[in-house]
């Protein structure tokens, strides 16, 4: 038997296990740059509690586009879809993390927001997509949030692990918020787009980390 033997780890992508955050920024960047806009300074951060349609929907309504927002939730996907297939790299020590956990009997999910295009495209170019027992993803939970616990639900479920003896690493306040709130461990990720949430994160959070050589030996 394993240290971790009966635990389960679930980990979010975005921020967590995948330093992809500056994908959206360049994104944004090359986006209004092919239409010879240059990005507001407040555009990123009003935008960035937004879902993706209303995104769209306020793009096009700030700067006067002509497109539709299917145009530019489609224009956007691919370009974020080839940044994920190609420059976005796993955190420090996250490959070897997974190992580790793997190796000592616990089971392994993921939790995640990002469509399916961007998730199988940065697990696959990461090398992330060989640790996990199971993948799961908010439009599987009737698109949920992360505000509510069910896709961390979700993943125990499959993984047929007890809430109490999950660990969710995660990098913004909400999702620790939610799996605390079912009974789970939460460990934090820093990432920059969670700075302004950092203190209330460090407060609320079993533990925090800045890379993965910070993170717990025992689930």
């Amino acid at each position: 038997m394993g240290a971790n033997s009966g635990k389960a780890a679930i980990f979010d992508l975005d921020g967590t296990l995948l330093d992809s955050m500056g994908v959206w920024d360049q994104v944004d960047i090359d986006f209004l740059g092919r239409r010879g806009i240059e990005v507001p300074d407040d555009y990123m951060s009003t935008v960035s509690s937004m879902q993706f349609r209303q995104i769209a929907e306020y793009t096009i309504k700030r700067f006067d586009l002509d497109d539709t927002p299917e145009d530019l939730m489609n224009e956007w996907t691919e370009m974020a879809t080839h940044a994920y297939a190609t420059i976005v790299e796993a955190k420090p020590h996250a490959l070897q993390y997974l190992a580790y956990l793997r190796q000592s009997g616990a089971k392994l999910a993921v939790a995640t927001t990002l469509l399916p295009s961007m998730r199988v495209a940065a697990m696959r170019h990461t090398g992330l997509d060989e640790y996990f027992d199971v993948v799961c993803s908010v439009d599987e939970v009737g698109d949920t949030g992360k505000e509510e616990p069910d896709v961390y639900l979700k993943a125990a479920q499959l993984l047929n692990v007890e809430p109490k003896n999950c660990t969710v690493f995660e990098d913004i306040l909400a999702g620790i918020r939610s799996a605390k709130s079912v009974g789970m461990h939460a460990w934090a990720m820093h990432d920059d787009s969670s700075d302004l949430d950092w203190q209330t994160i460090c407060d609320e959070a079993d533990g925090i980390m800045f890379d993965f050589s910070d993170a717990p030996v025992r689930l």
